[in-house]
């Protein structure tokens, strides 16, 4: 661990954006000027209300798949999603650990040569290590990995969010991400979710996260009838294809605050060292007298 945190965030970056485009079966980059990094909006988001409110259990997209009320936002101004990034509350040491599932629509033939859009090592560290996560999976992962995705939702540790169906932009550019435009977007949202119910996963919550961390106020538009909250982050890990389990570690305890959302992955061949990385984050944590808690938990702060 010689590079310095500041360096290996801007190394994390860098290769976050090879990730997402790796994700997207895309190729290129996105003009920084015009592109949001990962943590970063494109344009800023609507207010965060005062207070969250709850939605009862089986309305809005999940359906019969939330087991009890969660919290969300209420919509932003003139009716756009909301946007979460990092808990209201900043004294309490709590910290959500969030891990993408990512899986795009065209990767099929990737998935059937071997290649693993899965991490099963990684979830069984997380019930041993007590941590409860929420998992940001797309439709597609869902229905690559069935048994997975119920097994994972039918677990109370852990609780299942959006990503999207097929890990296309919700806005262009993003990371070379192919895009949707508006007319698809909740659409996508919608079969992302049937996803998840036809796979038996019961523990789901109407959070969603933008592939690529992309959005504007044109995608909280056309994202609203999902009537979802969009969840952010405030900590990026720099696991994407990182190599050194140390280094990621580092880098997320040193940006992690109280009520912060850290981004990591759930996908072998992308994030190989997650696990490694988690399993020395949660006892160090827990020694600066971290508590672990899901996204739901720290909406309703």
């Amino acid at each position: 661990m010689t590079l310095s945190v500041a360096v290996r965030k801007a190394a994390a970056v860098a290769a976050l954006g090879a990730a997402l485009a790796g994700c997207g079966g895309g190729t290129g980059s996105p003009k920084p000027a015009n592109e949001a990094r990962m943590g970063t909006p494109a344009a800023p988001a609507a207010p965060a209300p005062a207070s969250p409110s709850a939605v009862p259990s089986g309305s809005g997209s999940p359906k019969a798949g939330a087991p009890a009320a969660v919290p969300v936002l209420p919509p932003g101004p003139s009716g756009l999603t909301p946007v979460f990034e990092r808990a209201k509350q900043r004294t309490d040491k709590t910290v959500a650990l969030t891990f993408d599932a990512d899986m795009t629509s065209d990767q099929g033939p990737r998935a059937a040569s071997g290649e693993r859009f899965d991490n099963p090592q990684l979830i069984s560290s997380l019930r041993s290590l007590k941590v409860p996560a929420t998992i940001f999976m797309t439709g597609r992962w869902a229905e690559e990995y069935p048994d997975q995705a119920k097994a994972i939702g039918a677990d109370p540790n852990f609780e299942i969010a959006n990503h999207s169906y097929s890990h296309h932009a919700f806005k262009s550019p993003c990371y070379g991400l192919p895009a949707l435009d508006a007319a698809a977007a909740k659409a996508d949202v919608d079969r992302a979710f049937a996803a998840f119910r036809k796979a038996g996963a019961v523990n789901t919550v109407p959070y969603f996260r933008f592939p690529g961390g992309c959005y504007d106020d044109q995608a909280l538009r056309a994202l609203s009838p999902a009537k979802v909250t969009a969840v952010q982050w405030d900590v990026v890990s720099g696991d994407a294809f990182a190599k050194d389990p140390d280094a990621v570690a580092e880098q997320v305890l040193a940006g992690v605050k109280p009520g912060s959302v850290v981004v990591m992955h759930c996908t072998r061949s992308a994030a190989p060292v997650t696990e490694e990385a988690v399993r020395k984050v949660v006892p160090e944590l827990r020694k600066r007298g971290y508590r672990f808690v899901k996204v739901s938990d720290l909406i309703g702060k």
